[in-house]
């Protein structure tokens, strides 16, 4: 019973886009594990810019800078 936790930053992920993520990684775990897709659980979690950071700072300012 996979379980896959993603975590994104919007802006940039519609209803829509989430669904063909979900289906994907569903669909690889199925192919090359041979997991089966109704055990198969991905979690999606919006994490907002300026609460994750890298290397020092925000996404949110990383952002900013390009």
């Amino acid at each position: 019973m996979p379980y896959v936790n993603i975590k994104l930053t919007p802006p940039g992920v519609s209803a829509e886009k989430k669904a063909e993520v979900i289906a994907g990684v569903t669909k690889v775990l199925q192919e090359v594990l041979g997991k089966k897709p109704e055990l198969t659980f991905v979690v999606l979690d919006e994490i907002e810019p300026e609460d994750w950071g890298i290397g020092g700072r925000s996404v949110a300012q990383q952002l900013d800078r390009l």
